[in-house]
């Protein structure tokens, strides 16, 4: 039993026995950035994904700067009046709380995109990193790295010209949720993968994240600490027109080191001439003064390495399959709602809710019925998984206010597209006392939604690397679940400040390996809220 199974203990059950360091008080006025800084790169701006077209058999560079600035650029200023901890400093410019169509825990954004863009490309061939406060690439590495990358993945058959490569920047999380980060940034990861594969699917282009691969061959490239920061998650991207780059030939030039690729002379940030591994030379500019260091945090991401030879065979996954929706006779839900607003409107029009949610105006049938089939349908789309692999969540709902359902807590049941009794009577008591936090008030959410994967079954089945995919999952799914509520014109809200013991024991989850890992509160706002409108200021 690896360590992973561990840090899933100590996760499961910090809200009755805290993680260290137990005190812990994050120094806000010596934060981190929200994004990595590479003073010395060359800075391309995007261009406008107005420009981007229909969209063809693979991706263009107007799309995936489209799909950057839905996903994780700033799309506006957050200045509402709500219930949240930050509300007295979002006037200020230089706390400014910035929205995007991506979820992060506690705002805080610390998932680095990478570009390894390959030759024949729009750009010259080269590793580039997404900043987004500026929509702009930055240049950290010339010459084609792709064959670097794909030898990386240890992935049979022949390579791609264009990579995108998630890391985290571990620091820009662990200077407020220290030893608890892993939890929340692996989660983040997983909201962004799912994002670019609601914006990629109804453009008829295809997003299957890597998860598995040489994560330490790849922090060389990137020139990163093994300690400082991981490597998530590798997506390969069909480019258009571009045929699939492969392994140089036998005996033939290193595409990473072809003449005037990174050779001998070359500049900084291209790669050295004398070693056959490429490798960043730029480095990211701290703003914290000071940088701590914590041990779990350390011990979990050692746990969690990546290693190609580690990748699940197929069907390994089966036996940490959901189990069969308990409770008791099925209540039918109606068809799914349909969406006023597309994918795109609805990711600009996400944010979080933060108390200011209405219990007097009830949630429709039809629209809790899109949020529980969504999520249901939510998968990583990983290669552990595979297209027709086992589903992992399960999925619960504290009803509230929901129009002919019946306030009680129940199992949502995919198959029956039904709701199984687990608990009857109004849960709103149980909500609020189970809720670390005074941010919301869960009773006046229309339903809150709990996940909850077999993690445990999980790490038996794939190692101590599942724990990755595991919170990546319930990333996703948080992330259909925000631009499902948005979509529909609802409010929404995700929390981990829950006591997730209390809600195996209210559930009766005890013995079968079931973890809530996340609440997920769906309702309507109170009308006429107070907010300022920066764009027209």
């Amino acid at each position: 039993m690896g360590h992973a199974h561990d840090y899933a203990d100590a996760i499961l059950h910090r809200g009755r026995t805290p993680m260290e360091p137990v005190d812990f008080v994050p120094d806000w006025a010596d934060r981190p950035r929200k994004a990595k800084f590479y003073p010395g790169a060359q800075v391309l701006p995007l261009p406008d994904p107005a420009g981007a077209g229909a969209a063809g058999p693979g991706f263009t560079l107007p799309l995936l700067s489209g799909m950057l600035q839905d996903s994780y650029g700033l799309t506006g200023r957050r200045l509402g009046v709500q219930a949240n901890t930050d509300l007295a400093a979002l006037p200020h410019y230089t706390q400014a709380n910035w929205s995007r169509g991506t979820a992060s825990g506690g705002g805080l954004y610390p998932v680095s995109v990478y570009w390894a863009a390959g030759a024949g490309g729009p750009l010259t061939p080269g590793l580039y990193h997404y900043a987004p406060h500026r929509h702009a690439v930055g240049r950290l590495l010339t010459g084609d790295v792709t064959g670097e990358v794909h030898r990386a993945l240890g992935t049979a058959g022949p390579g791609h010209g264009h990579y995108l490569v998630l890391g985290v920047k571990y620091w820009q999380n662990a200077f407020k949720y220290n030893s608890f980060s892993f939890h929340a940034v692996s989660m983040d990861v997983g909201a962004l993968l799912q994002t670019w594969r609601l914006w990629a699917a109804p453009r008829g282009l295809r997003i299957a994240p890597l998860l598995w691969f040489d994560e330490e061959r790849l922090a060389r490239l990137l020139g990163v600490g093994a300690r400082e920061e991981g490597i998530f998650a590798v997506v390969p991207l069909e480019w258009a027109g571009e045929p699939e780059a492969g392994e140089p030939e036998a005996g033939g030039p290193d595409p990473a080191h072809r003449p005037g690729a990174g050779g001998a002379g070359g500049g900084p940030g291209e790669a050295p001439a004398a070693d056959r591994s490429p490798a960043v030379t730029h480095q990211d500019v701290e703003r914290s003064r000071t940088v701590l260091e914590f041990e779990t945090l350390h011990r979990i991401h050692e746990a969690t390495l990546g290693r190609a030879g580690d990748r699940p065979a197929p069907g390994a996954l089966d036996a940490a399959a959901a189990l069969p929706p308990r409770g008791g006779d099925p209540v039918p839900l109606p068809p799914p709602a349909a969406a006023p607003l597309g994918v795109d409107g609805a990711l600009r029009a996400r944010r979080s809710s933060f108390g200011r949610f209405d219990g007097g105006r009830e949630v429709t049938a039809g629209q809790l019925a899109a949020a529980l089939a969504d999520c249901a349908a939510t998968s990583v789309g990983s290669e552990a998984e595979g297209p027709d692999g086992p589903r992992l969540p399960a999925l619960y709902a504290f009803v509230n206010h929901v129009e002919g359902v019946a306030p009680g807590a129940y199992a949502y049941d995919p198959a029956a597209h039904a709701l199984r009794p687990v608990v009857p009577g109004p849960p709103g008591p149980f909500l609020q006392r189970t809720y670390f936090l005074s941010n919301y008030n869960l009773e006046q959410a229309g339903a809150v939604l709990v996940p909850t994967v077999r993690t445990t079954a999980v790490l038996d089945a794939v190692g101590d690397r599942g724990y990755r995919l595991v919170n990546a999952t319930i990333g996703a799914l948080a992330q259909t679940f925000y631009t499902t509520a948005a979509a529909h014109g609802l409010g929404a809200g995700v929390a981990l400040g829950f006591d997730n013991i209390s809600y195996i024991e209210e559930l009766g989850l005890a013995g079968t390996g079931e973890a809530p890992l996340l609440i997920m509160l769906l309702g309507h706002e109170r009308p006429g809220p107070a907010d300022f409108r920066h764009e027209i200021a």
